[in-house]
């Protein structure tokens, strides 16, 4: 049984959940992976069979999506040669979290393609939606990576389908303290921009990692440096809380972790205004842009000690399974324990 699993290169989320489920496919299939798309962090520890250039959307500096320079690094050209000679019809089945080339390669070549990611879920049946019509934002989510059947994570279960998110190992079993800082990771704005509103809260050490910045520097009481998963992670464990984008690893983590949490949902971004909505469902604090009008906001989340209980059980493997089961294999696979394929690190 062979499965190609493609993963969305843009933002550090779909890395990061890679990492969690490639080796459970390994355990039942072969399994080779692609990559696309060009604004990710975080490397993948395995080996990449197809790296594509992809569809990616660029982050601008005023909190949402640089439309031009998505529009300016776009090779559509260069894409659909990706998407017709990607060899799909070499594997049983396509697992995409929101990856394109794959789900359009599958669509022309009707090999079955199996969406699991947190766009399946944001537009899935019980799933919080806003009120505000959207029909590019919901336009963008349906046909940019088409699907034959999707399984979604969410911060809730809405539905059957829809599983609670997945927390990597290091997260699970990270040991956390107070040390009284707060995170602020914000991508799509620039540094002046962060720099700017938090100056105007001065009794509190900010730790801000930045897209926009390739050296470490402070102003005053905030704390300015590149994006590292080592620091970030140190500096996550023993933070009070954090200000991120409404995007779903990030603030799943920090949920799992019991850390104070406020998001910011990014502009042009109706995954991320489904996100936000679902946040403020269960209690979460949603700013609806970072201005320094709305620093009082700030200051009183700061000064408000909620914290969101959640239950995230670690369900990896049983979601591979019910996908495998459902999607290829009759009589059904069942768990075996302590067989993992190793892949290449």
């Amino acid at each position: 049984m062979k499965i190609l699993y493609a993963i969305q290169g843009t933002g550090n989320g779909h890395i990061s959940r890679a990492i969690e489920i490639i080796p459970y496919l390994r355990k039942y299939a072969s399994v080779d992976i692609l990559i696309s798309g060009i604004q990710s962090d975080i490397d993948l520890p395995f080996e990449v069979k197809y790296k594509c250039y992809g569809l990616s959307f660029i982050f601008g500096k005023k909190g949402g999506i640089n439309i031009y320079k998505t529009f300016k690094k776009s090779r559509i050209r260069n894409l659909i040669n990706e998407i017709k000679s990607l060899p799909v019809k070499n594997y049983n089945l396509v697992i995409s979290d929101f990856e394109p080339v794959s789900c359009w390669a599958s669509y022309y070549t009707n090999v079955p393609c199996v969406g699991l990611s947190n766009q399946a879920a944001v537009m899935a049946q019980g799933a919080p939606q806003p009120e505000k019509f959207d029909p590019i934002g919901k336009l963008i989510l349906k046909h940019y990576a088409p699907v034959n059947v999707q399984y979604g994570f969410h911060f809730q279960r809405y539905n059957s389908n829809i599983y609670t998110p997945i927390i990597r190992k290091e997260i699970r079993e990270l040991k956390t303290t107070n040390q009284g800082h707060y995170i602020v990771y914000l991508p799509a704005y620039s540094d002046k921009r962060i720099i700017k509103v938090l100056s105007q809260i001065k009794k509190v050490k900010w730790h801000v990692f930045s897209k926009h910045t390739d050296k470490i520097y402070s102003c005053k009481n905030i704390f300015i440096q590149p994006i590292n998963r080592q620091a970030f992670i140190k500096s996550f464990a023993s933070c009070s809380g954090i200000i991120c984008g409404a995007g779903f690893a990030t603030p799943a983590e920090a949920l799992f972790l019991n850390k104070k949490l406020m998001v910011i949902p990014m502009k042009l971004q109706y995954e991320q205004q489904c996100n936000a909505l679902a946040l403020h469902q269960m209690g979460v604090a949603v700013l609806k842009s970072l201005k320094t009008k709305h620093t009082d906001k700030i200051i009183n989340w700061i000064n408000n000690d909620k914290i969101i209980k959640v239950d995230y059980p670690d369900e990896t493997e049983k979601i591979i399974l019910t996908i495998i089961n459902q999607n290829i294999i009759k009589p059904p696979v069942h768990i075996r324990p302590n067989t993992y394929i190793l892949a290449n690190t």
